[in-house]
């Protein structure tokens, strides 16, 4: 429980400062976050097929 109040609390400080930076910026640093969970996808997808 103590774990999803502290994520929330992130998300709401996260949230608040993406809100203070130009569209521009929020587009880009989305891009990034978007390319890192997909490569982060890909590798664990590829390491699940090696296990098998």
């Amino acid at each position: 429980m103590i774990a999803l109040v502290a994520v929330l609390l992130l998300l709401g400080v996260l949230l608040g400062a993406i809100a203070q930076l130009p569209f521009s910026v929020s587009l880009v640093a989305a891009a990034v976050i978007a390319g890192w969970l997909a490569a982060f996808a890909v590798r664990e997808q590829l390491a699940r097929h090696r296990s098998e």
